[in-house]
C-alpha cells in the first residue's frame, strides 16, 4: 500500500475512533436528568471535538481528503443499543456504566490502533497518545457515577 493511503487509514481509524465518543454523548445525555452528569459529559464531548479538530487539521495539511465519519449503519447500531440498554433504566449509574464501557472499547481500540500502524506517522501517533490519555482521564471521571 502506498504511504500516504497507509497514512490515511490510520488518520480514519483514529477520527472513527473519536466520532465514536462524540456520537455517543450526542445520544446519551438527552437522557441524563443530573446537570452535574450533563456538565461533565460536556465536557468530555468538548474535549473529543478538539481531538477530531486536529484530525481535520492534519487531513487538511496532508491534503487527505478521505477522512471518514462512521458510516451510517454504524451509527444505527451505536444509537440502538444506546437506546435499548437505557430502556428501563435511564439512571447515572447506567449511563455511567456505558460510557465506561464505550471509553474503555475507545482505549483497546487506541492499543491495537498505535501497535497496527507501527512507524506510519509521528503526528498521528502523538494525535493517539492525546486520545488515549484523554479516555484514561475520563474513566476517573466517570467512576463517581457508579455510585
Amino acid at each position: 500500500m502506498e504511504e500516504k493511503e497507509l497514512i490515511t487509514k490510520y488518520l480514519n481509524t483514529i477520527y472513527q475512533n473519536i466520532r465514536t465518543a462524540i456520537q455517543s454523548i450526542e445520544d446519551i445525555e438527552k437522557k441524563v436528568e443530573d446537570d452535574n452528569f450533563i456538565s461533565e459529559l460536556s465536557k468530555q464531548q468538548d474535549g473529543y471535538l478538539v481531538l477530531a479538530k486536529e484530525c481535520e487539521g492534519f487531513a487538511k495539511a496532508e491534503k487527505i481528503e478521505g477522512i471518514k465519519d462512521n458510516n451510517w449503519m454504524e451509527k444505527a447500531r451505536l444509537w440502538t443499543s444506546i437506546n435499548t440498554s437505557t430502556i428501563t433504566d435511564n439512571s447515572n449509574r447506567k449511563i455511567a456504566e456505558l460510557m465506561l464501557i464505550g471509553t474503555f472499547m475507545g482505549i483497546i481500540s487506541c492499543i491495537k490502533d498505535k501497535s497496527d500502524h507501527k512507524g506510519i506517522s509521528k503526528e498521528l501517533d502523538e494525535i493517539l497518545d492525546r486520545l488515549y490519555k484523554f479516555e484514561r482521564n475520563n474513566i476517573d471521571r466517570l467512576l463517581p457515577y457508579l455510585e
